[in-house]
């Protein structure tokens, strides 16, 4: 992997193939090689960015809370150091609110978005004081009183399929500092209905249709905001649908960038 210093932290990211610019940000206690089937398949079309966000795989935490802006500021610099002025955005999860981040921060660098197992709305007082408890779960409890909990709700094939038991190697390999600054910072995002209103840009909104985190309504709505946007509803997957069902999610996001490339 290769890595660039922001703020004096070194981010780690990959930097695989040619042509159309796409950065990739990944989803919540995973890291970048969560997107390795997309990588493997697109590659050789594609420029994929993929960088592990500060506090998980091989980029450290840094200070503070991980806010969503923080990660977009982090995401730019990259292209920055690679002298890329507009790429294709997209991510899953926490990866979505880093990517809606970034098109509030600098939307003149999205050539097109792609938002996966997401939303666009901001977390209610409820959702606020449960990733509040998680934050200090993770901090008194350690990771793994966190991971063992979510990871089943994040596949419909469950925590025992190949991908669930991925997941809570990448989850349980995350320090408690880095989830509980992560469900901070996801906690304080902004509400992005009004962006989505006035982004022009493509838009592929991509969900799996058993996701229970970030159901198909959720989907639904981003995909209304924006004049144009596709909405695609992958079968059989959960919230990570890029892994569970790898080869629906590459044909769409094939689609997709061919119509941008």
């Amino acid at each position: 992997m290769l890595t660039v210093a922001v703020d004096g932290i070194p981010l780690h990211y990959r930097d695989v193939g040619r042509g159309l610019p796409v950065l990739l940000l990944h989803a919540f206690s995973l890291d970048g090689s969560s997107f390795d089937p997309q990588v493997a398949a697109l590659s050789g079309r594609y420029r994929f960015i993929v960088p592990d966000l500060r506090g998980f795989g091989q980029s450290p935490l840094g200070e503070g809370p991980l806010e969503m802006r923080r990660l977009a500021l982090d995401a730019l610099a990259l292209l920055d150091a690679l002298s890329i002025d507009s790429a294709v955005v997209g991510g899953v999860s926490m990866g979505g609110y880093a990517s809606l981040a970034l098109l509030r921060e600098d939307p003149g660098r999205v050539r097109g978005l792609v938002l996966a197992d997401t939303q666009c709305n901001a977390d209610d007082a409820a959702g606020r004081d449960k990733r509040e408890a998680t934050a200090q779960q993770a901090l008194k409890e350690g990771s793994a009183s966190v991971i063992h909990g979510l990871v089943p709700l994040l596949l419909h094939a469950g925590p025992e399929s190949p991908v669930g038991r991925e997941a809570t190697r990448l989850g349980l390999s995350t320090t408690p500092q880095a989830i509980a600054a992560a469900q901070r910072g996801m906690a304080s995002r902004l509400d992005s209905k009004d962006l989505l209103a006035r982004f022009a840009g493509p838009t592929l909104v991509v969900v799996g249709e058993h996701d229970v985190l970030t159901p198909v309504a959720k989907a639904k709505q981003m995909a209304d905001l924006v004049r144009g946007a596709r909405l695609e509803i992958i079968p059989g997957a959960g919230h990570l649908a890029n892994q569970e069902r790898p080869e629906a999610f590459n044909t769409v996001l094939d689609t997709f960038l061919a119509s941008l490339a």
